[in-house]
Formats: structure tokens, sequence, C-alpha cells
């Protein structure tokens, strides 16, 4: 399809929703909200910390690193061992979610990398990280936990293989393109001085995105105004009247509020009149002005003292990061590369940033109208459809890093199915709407929804399987 086809069809779309979207229905003026608040949440707590670091290090790859390395280790004439071997536990590395993943995917990708492993990593970088693959375990079971992590690795080779087999002429057109394109200039930089620089600004990267690993403790006192979320009653203004503490995860956060799912409650509990207990059982959802929580404190789980500890000096890290950076940028580096750098920066940048909003935006407003216990009743047991169903809104939400797991939680709760539920931890942090844009742009439509179809299609077979098997 080519740009003016798009751009038509683009503006016919946004005629039509502009023409036909009831916006005097309070479902839809409620989702506006709900998408505005992802949309604020996503540019606070994951687009400083998160997707800039991530287009600096795509720029990087672009500029500093030759074509003939990224052929030579991750093309498709490349040791197969070595390269789907690399690609699928490259996550291990990083506890990024699928949107940070993208910017590097699309820097190798843009300098020759072949499409299976560029498609093998897509798929294992934002699922396997340490973090997420040991809490999974923790919270929702061993059995979970160790399936995401041998099913991510072996979904993410299996994949990474079918496309490069299924595209592997047009393949073999973009590689001798690529191959025709002018070589950089000879780097005035040993390899170990570019790897390295290339390894500090990841390891930013990570520091900057580190995730406090436990839930928090909420201290609201007599007087406290919150929302109670529920999809069948509609949205609750409550007032609680006596001392509460509970412990939560926090699901959402902007600059005013914060959205939280009670996981237990500590005390207090016995204080509140019966009419409002009901109301604060595991698993119910709200939403509070940030003012009315008396006070918020770590609950960090038992062994996780050390990923607590990075995280409350996460900054100071990510200091010593830029410091290094700056070093080496100075005495390593010439005026015409860092232009250079920053021209890929900024191609990136371009590229990408905006559609991530643009689907994250979506996303919110979608997510308002299919709220997690409507989601819940569609992917009960193990059945086909579950799974099929968990697969296909699995990879139309999206997940911040760790932010599945209590909303698996819940949903396991609420009566979802294990197979389904593994289901959702494979393709959720995998793809999301906001990804899938940024996908078909890189790899184009139909290489793009091939590559969908093959992870829905292996998350819920993958799911279905551990299902039957639990």
């Amino acid at each position: 399809m080519n740009k003016e086809k798009q751009i038509f069809i683009g503006l016919v779309g946004i005629f039509l929703i502009a023409y036909f979207l009831p916006i005097g229905n309070v479902k839809i003026q409620e989702a506006f909200i709900d998408a505005f608040r992802m949309l604020q949440w996503y540019a606070i707590y994951h687009t400083l910390p998160c997707v800039v670091p991530a287009m600096f290090i795509a720029g990087a790859i672009a500029a500093f690193l030759s074509k003939e390395a990224i052929l030579k280790h991750l093309g498709p004439k490349a040791n197969p061992v070595e390269a789907y071997g690399v690609a699928s536990i490259g996550g291990l590395c990083l506890a990024v979610c699928s949107c940070s993943v993208l910017p590097m995917f699309a820097g190798i990708y843009r300098l020759g990398a072949g499409l299976g492993p560029a498609a093998t990593f897509l798929v294992a970088g934002p699922v396997i990280n340490v973090m997420a693959v040991f809490l999974t375990a923790r919270v929702l079971g061993i059995e979970l936990g160790v399936a995401r992590t041998i099913t991510a690795i072996g979904m993410s080779i299996i994949v990474g293989l079918l496309m490069a087999f299924i595209f592997r002429k047009s393949e073999e057109k973009r590689i001798a393109v690529t191959m025709q394109l002018p070589d950089p200039p000879q780097s005035k930089r040993k390899l170990w001085q570019t790897a390295s620089f290339l390894a500090v600004m990841i390891a930013f990267l990570v520091f900057s995105d580190w995730v406090n690993p436990g839930t928090k403790i909420f201290t609201l006192a007599p007087g406290a105004e919150l929302t109670h979320l529920d999809n069948r009653t509609g949205k609750q203004v409550l007032t609680v009247s006596a001392p509460l503490v509970v412990d939560v995860s926090i699901t959402q956060q902007t600059s005013g509020e914060i959205s939280f799912q009670i996981q237990k409650t500590l005390e207090g509990f016995d204080n509140l009149p019966p009419d409002e207990q009901k109301f604060f059982e595991a698993g119910s959802r709200f939403l509070i002005v940030t003012k009315n929580i008396s006070n918020i404190a770590d609950n960090v789980p038992k062994n996780y003292d050390f990923a607590a500890a990075v995280f409350q000096y996460r900054w100071y890290l990510c200091l010593v990061c830029a410091v290094l950076l700056a070093v080496m940028i100075a005495r390593w580096f010439e005026r015409d590369e860092l232009t250079e750098w920053m021209d890929q920066t900024w191609w990136f940048s371009k590229a990408i940033i905006p559609l991530l909003f643009g689907g994250v935006f979506v996303t919110g407003f979608a997510t308002s109208l299919l709220p997690a216990d409507i989601v819940a009743q569609w992917v009960g047991g193990n059945r086909i459809q579950s799974n099929a169903v968990a697969a296909v809104i699995g990879s139309l939400w999206y997940f911040a890093t760790l932010t599945e797991i209590p909303l698996m939680q819940a949903l396991l709760n609420l009566g979802m199915g294990k197979g389904p539920a593994l289901t959702l931890l494979l393709a959720g942090p995998t793809i999301s709407l906001p990804s899938i844009i940024v996908i078909c742009k890189f790899f184009g439509m139909k290489k793009g929804l091939t590559f969908i179809l093959l992870v829905v299609v292996f998350s819920a077979v993958c799911g279905m399987t551990f299902g039957y098997c639990y």
C-alpha cells in the first residue's frame, strides 16, 4: 500500500469516527477521560525514563555499528545458533516493555539484521526479563513462572524461524539492497569502545526503567474519598468512615490520581460498616486523588530487597552511567559523529513516538470500555475460545513492565483459567496496539500482520497446552 492510500484511509477513518461517535454517551465520555489518563501516565512514567533512552540507543546502533557486524552476527547468513540464541535470551538483560524494545529492534533491523533474529528479539525482549519471571512465579505460582520462561524462549525462536522462512525471498532482496548502501567511514574507535558505550547506554535504560518489585501500603484516614470501579454497578464514590490500611498494586498513576487494585486488607477492615466492607475485597479496583492518601509505603516481597534497593538508588546509578557516557563522548567521539548520532535519534523519534502516543491513547479508550471483570468472563476455563480471546486481548492491551502480574492475579481470582493466563502473559507484554502500529511501519503491513498473527496463535497454543497439563 503506497503512502497516498494510507493517508486517504486515515482521513476516511478519522471522518467516520468523528461523524458517528456517540459523544453524548456517558461511557464514551468516561473512556475519553481514561484515555487521557493513560496517555499522561505513559508520558510521565514511561516516555522520559524508558522511551527516550531507547531512542538514543537506537540512534547509536544506526550511527556507530557497521552493517557488516550486524549481518555477521544477526543477518540471514549468520550462524543460526548464535543469531537466534542471542536474540531469544536478550530479554534477560532488559527489564523493559514492548514499546522500549521497539527502537532497538528498529535499529538493528534497519542496519540489516535478519527478519528471523529481529522477530525473535521482538518477542523475547519484553517477556522474559528476570524480575518479571521471578515475580510471576512468586505471585501467580511456580508453574506459571517456569512455563512463561520456557514457552517465551521457544515461541520467540519458532516465530522468528517462521518469519524468516515465509518471507525468505523478500528478505534476500532487502539484504541485497542493504549491502549496496555505501559503507560508513572507518570507525575511529576500537570495537570494545563502541561495545562499552552501548552497554553503558543500555545500563542507563535498565536502571531508569527499573520497577519496584512489590506492592504499596496505602493509609486512608476517615473522610478520604475514593471511587470504586465496577463495570456491573458503575463507578461509585465512597467516603472512608474509619482508618484503613490496605495492600494495593498501582495499575496507573497520573499527576494527581492513582488507579489501584486491592491485594488484601491488612488492618482496619473490622472497623468498617458491613456496607463498606464488600467494596474492599481482594481484586477490587479504585481510583483515588493522591492527596486523599495519608501515607504511602513500600511492601517489598521477601528476598527482593536487592531489587528494591536498586529501585531506591536507580537515579544515582543513572547518574553514574551518564557521567561515564559523558567521559566516553568527550574522549572517543568526533563532532561529526555526534551529529550523525543525533540525526539518527531524531529520525527514530519522529518515526516511532507519535505512533506510540496514538496507540496508547486508543488503548486507554478501549480498555475503559472493556474492563477486567468482563474479560474474566470470556477467558474462564481452558477452552479453545478462551485462549483465543486471551491472545487477541493480550495483543491489544498495553502492559508496562510487571503491571501484567497484578492484573493476572485479579483475573485468576475472577475465574480466569491458568491456560488463558499464560496466553495473556505471553501475548500481552510481547505486543500491544502501540507496538503493532510501529511493527507494521518497519516490517511493512504484510510482514507485520503475519508476525502479529504468529504471536497470537502460538500464545494461544502454549496457553492451551499448559492448561491441559495443569
